[in-house]
Parts: structure tokens; sequence; C-alpha cells
């Protein structure tokens, strides 16, 4: 049982029992604080946000609630929501709400075959849907074809699961001295149809606070905070590592003075936060004079900022923990869970590198992975992660048998694989869903070889690949264009980008780059990749090589990339029996 409930787990809030009650005793204390906002386009420029304060947004929601029911939807259809995060996403879930209708969210990414698959599978009968998606929606139809690899699975979450899991993150945040308030400012741009952002939401609800939305572009997020001005940052690694890649990439052009300074604030600071201190009393002139910079990019007022849907790399998590001038916690859950299950504590930096301890309302177990020589009652207890509690979903909608796989005697087996610390905190250290065995019989966990790669600074994102037919590894890299141009112009490499990431001289490099990675990090002979391919256009959503959160889609790269991996393969396995040992494509 998680520490923080060694009185019992936290009790519900006095007269909340579901999402609407979470919005209604907020129009009830809060009236007239600003809700929901979205910048003012004024000749086609952005101006300030415009907000509505949460009894104009109960008005509305409470008029569009009459006009589904007029449309002869009653208590318990289900209605689907398609579109972007903006405030009318937020207006038409809690239509959904006050007259108990199933929400059903779309991704905004989602094909239309996905789109499709799920309004049958959901049932849905009425949806809302954002202009722009409108003709995208109309291209589905009873007889198209169309479909996903691998159909999405229904997530049926309660009322319950999600007061439940709010009630925990206000227990943690209090224990922790970070309570959230009418204050607040959150910034919304995950998506919303992701339930890590929904949950947040409906905290800063809870308490009165507001929420300003993005305009849609990533490259634009870091102009939309400079006006929000948000208190609260969620973010998926993808995006910190963007901010820290960004950060690095100045630093390396800032010239010899600016990057002495800069690292020995850094180094300053960070030995005394090691030390103990927190990050506001480690070097308060280092924040002034050095830091700023990062915290006002960030909008000035980011206290803490919060990672969540896949791991945050350890040194990413370090660096941020002391330039962003604020809490940078680090969380776990799944889409099954409500979210929330694990996160960090605030200036404690023996916690780098796991997700913390338990949020209160949830029970925990390690069991045992026989396959994979992890044992749960070891001298250093590892195994699946499995959940039990009130914030646990109620199964897949029409697929009992899916869920009597991962729900067995009221845990919820999460398929990852942990590693209880000393201090009570979880560290992730494999995942069983993406385990495979190479000819030789040899078991490999892809993400944390990416882990591991991806920490080489002349790439940006790498995709592993093997299968039980091969007895090696092969890659697909995103090289770090500034690192790879500045390579080619030191060694007589001419053309541009694209012409770059094709010549073998380059591949030579970044292969060279990530062996030497491997061996100083002492991976094992058959975790060392035989060959790369350098794509000099980033894994991106719109490819459906990501999913919306930024994880990657691994059998849709393997499709995307069929051609390029039987070819790897073909000539490294030439290249070995001629005698040679790299090999690139």
């Amino acid at each position: 049982m998680d520490t923080f409930a060694k009185d019992g787990f936290p009790k519900p809030i006095d007269g909340i029992d579901s999402c609407w009650d979470i919005f209604r005793t907020a129009v009830e204390k809060y009236p007239n604080n600003r809700m929901l906002g979205q910048r003012e386009i004024v000749n086609g420029k952005a101006g300030k946000y415009v907000w509505k304060t949460y009894k104009e947004v109960h008005d509305i929601v409470i008029k569009l609630g009459n006009s589904l029911r007029s449309c002869g939807v009653e208590e318990g259809g289900k209605c689907g929501i398609f579109g972007a995060n903006c405030p009318e996403w937020i207006i038409s879930m809690e239509a959904c709400n006050a007259h108990g209708l199933y929400c059903v969210p779309l991704y905004d990414t989602l094909g239309a075959g996905a789109v499709e698959f799920i309004i049958s599978h959901a049932e849905v009968s009425i949806a809302f849907v954002e202009e722009k998606k409108i003709s995208e929606l109309f291209k589905t139809c009873p007889n198209s074809t169309n479909g996903t690899t691998g159909d999405p699975k229904g997530v049926l979450i309660s009322n319950e699961s999600i007061v439940t899991i709010t009630t925990g993150v206000m227990e943690f945040l209090q224990s922790v001295n970070e309570t959230l308030s009418e204050k607040d400012v959150y910034i919304s741009y995950l998506p919303l149809a992701h339930v890590f952002d929904r949950v947040i939401e409906e905290c800063i609800i809870q308490v009165g606070g507001s929420i300003g939305f993005w305009r849609g572009d990533v490259k634009l997020l870091i102009e939309d905070l400079g006006e929000l001005k948000p208190t609260i940052f969620c973010a998926v690694p993808r995006v910190l590592d963007r901010v820290y890649t960004g950060l690095q990439q100045k630093l390396s052009i800032g010239g010899f003075f600016k990057k002495k300074v800069f690292n020995v604030a850094f180094s300053y600071k960070f030995g005394n936060m090691k030390k103990g201190q927190s990050h506001v009393a480690a070097a308060p002139f280092c924040d002034k004079l050095v830091f700023n910079k990062v915290k006002q990019g960030l909008g000035g007022n980011v206290r803490i900022i919060l990672s969540g849907a896949a791991p945050l790399a350890s040194h990413i998590e370090s660096f941020l923990r002391v330039v962003a001038c604020c809490h940078v916690l680090q969380g776990y859950g799944l889409t099954e869970s409500c979210a929330g299950t694990f996160v960090t504590f605030p200036d404690e930096l023996d916690m780098l590198g796991t997700v913390g301890p338990p949020v209160p309302n949830v029970d925990i177990r390690l069991e045992s992975v026989p396959d994979m020589e992890y044992d749960a009652l070891g001298s250093t207890p590892r195994g699946e992660i499995c959940i039990r509690g009130k914030t646990l979903f109620s199964g897949y909608h029409k697929r009992e048998d899916l869920t009597k796989e991962v729900l067995v005697d009221g845990w919820f087996h999460t398929g990852d694989v942990g590693e209880w610390q000393p201090d009570g905190s979880m560290k992730i250290i494999d995942r069983k869903k993406n385990i495979f065995k190479l000819a030789q019989g040899e078991y490999v966990a892809v993400e944390s070889l990416e882990n591991v790669y991806g920490q080489e600074e002349a790439i940006d994102s790498i995709w592993v690949y093997g299968n039980s037919f091969e007895s090696f590894l092969i890659a697909v890299a995103n090289p770090t264009q500034q690192t790879l141009e500045r390579w080619a112009v030191e060694n007589g490499v001419n053309g541009d980008f694209n012409s770059i990431c094709q010549n073998e001289k380059a591949k030579a490099f970044i292969l060279g780059e990530l062996v030497k990675t491997a061996k100083e990090r002492k991976l094992r002979g058959f975790e060392i990749i035989k060959a790369v391919h350098l794509e000099p256009v980033a894994f991106d959503i719109e490819r459906d090589l990501l999913t919306p959160t930024y994880k990657k889609k691994r059998p849709q790269l393997l499709k995307y990339y069929q051609n390029v991996i039987d070819e790897m393969y073909k000539t490294t396995k030439e290249g070995l029996a001629s005698g040679q040992h790299d090999f690139l494509h």
C-alpha cells in the first residue's frame, strides 16, 4: 500500500460523486473566475487570450445539453467528440456529463478508418465535430473497408475512477506543499482525447483554475506559453526533449564565455540540490542571472512541469530540474489506470530515473516474470507492475476476452516491468509488450535500448528493429541536423541535409557514434546495432508513425520502412559473409 495512505486511502470530497459534480460545484464556488480561454485572431494575427467565466460556460452547457436531449439522445447514449483541443471540446464534454451520456473521444490524429471503427464499435449516435473535421468524417460510410493496424480498444472509465484519481492528485500535491488553487493557469495542448490531459483539466476545474488552449501548432507553442503564462505545464518526453535540444544548441553557438558561465552555474546549483537543497534555495543568484531566460521561455510563471505518457530520460530530467526554475515531476500511468499511478517528489534528486512512489488510492504489487528472469521476491524486487484500486477502468468495451487477460482478481497487469527502489519509488526497467527473441534465442527489450542510443547527441530519435528470424539488430535514426551538417562541413561532404543523410560516410559516422555509445554503456554484443538508415524527416503523427502522445507505433514503422529494413538485412548479411563488421544503408 502507498505510504501516502498509511492511515487509509483519502476520502472522496463530500458532494462530488461524478465529473458533473466537479464542474457544478466549481461553478457554484467560482462563478466569475476565468475558466476557458483561447487567443483572439485579429487581422490574421494572434492577440490576447479571450476568456469565458465558469458561469458563462455553465449557461452554454445547459443549453447544449437540452439540445442533445431534444435530438432524442437519452441517458446512457454515446456521444462522440472529434476535434483538436478548444473550449468547445470541454463544453461538449460537460454537456454529456450533465445528462449522463457516455463521452466517446476520437483522437484528432486518427484517420477515417479508425474513426469509423470507433463510431461503429461504440455505437455513437451523435457527435460534436470540429468544422474542418467534418469532411473527414463524411469519408466514413458503412461500406468502407478502411481500417487500422490493430483496432483501437475502447477503455471504459467511470465517474468514480476520475473522481478517485483527482482526489489522489490533490492529496499528493497537498502532501508536498504544492496545492492547486483558483490562481493556477493550465495550457491545454496534449490531446483531450487522452486521459492524461483530461484528468489534469478536471483537477484544474475542481479548484476554479483557468485553462487556456494552444493554437494547434507545435511551432507556435512557445509563443502561446509566453502569452498565457501558465503555472502548470504538462508534457510528454518528446516535447521536453525538444526543449532540451533547443537549449543545448543555443549553448553550443553562444560562445566560450556564455557556455562557461552556464556550466559553472549549472554545476553549482546541481551540486547544492544533490546536497538536499530545494531548487529555490540552491542558487537564487544563478536563477536570476543565468536560468531566468529558460523560465521566461515557458511564460515566466510555471511552477510545476509534469512529464507523462512515456519515460523521460534521466539526463533531460536532471537538466530541466536545474534550469527550469520549477518542480519537474515524472509520472507513470495508463489509460486503463486513469493516468496517474506513480509520480516523483519535488526536490528529491534520488528519484531521478524513477517514476516515484504510488499516488494515493492505489495498491501496487510486482509479479515475477520467469521468462525474463525477473523475481518479485528477490533481494531487488523486479517484476510486472500490477495495479489495484478504484482508479482502474471497468473493462474494454465489447472485449471481455481482452479484459480477462489483463484484469485478474482485481489486479490490472500493465505489461511494464518495474523495480522497487529502497526509497519506495518505482523504476521502469523493461516492457513485456516490446520484448522479442533474436534468432539465437537472446531476449531484446527495444525500448530500453532506444533510451540508451537516444542519448547520443548526433541523433534526435531512433527506432531499433529486430525479429526472431534475424540474429542482429538494425535501426532507423533521425540525425540531429545541426550536428550532421557540421560534421559534413568538417569532412568535405557536400549537399543539403537530405543528400547528406544518403551519404555512406555520414551513415558510417552515425553508426560509429551509436556503437561507441553502446560500448560505453556496456551493452551486450547482440544489443549493438549492425546497420543504420538515416531518415531526414522526423518520425511524425502525420505519417501514422507516432501516437498522439508521441510513442512509436512499431507495426506502422515496420510497414512504412519495410523495403528499407529488407535491404539493410540483405546488404548486412552480405557484408558479414565477406568479413566486414558494421554496415550501413
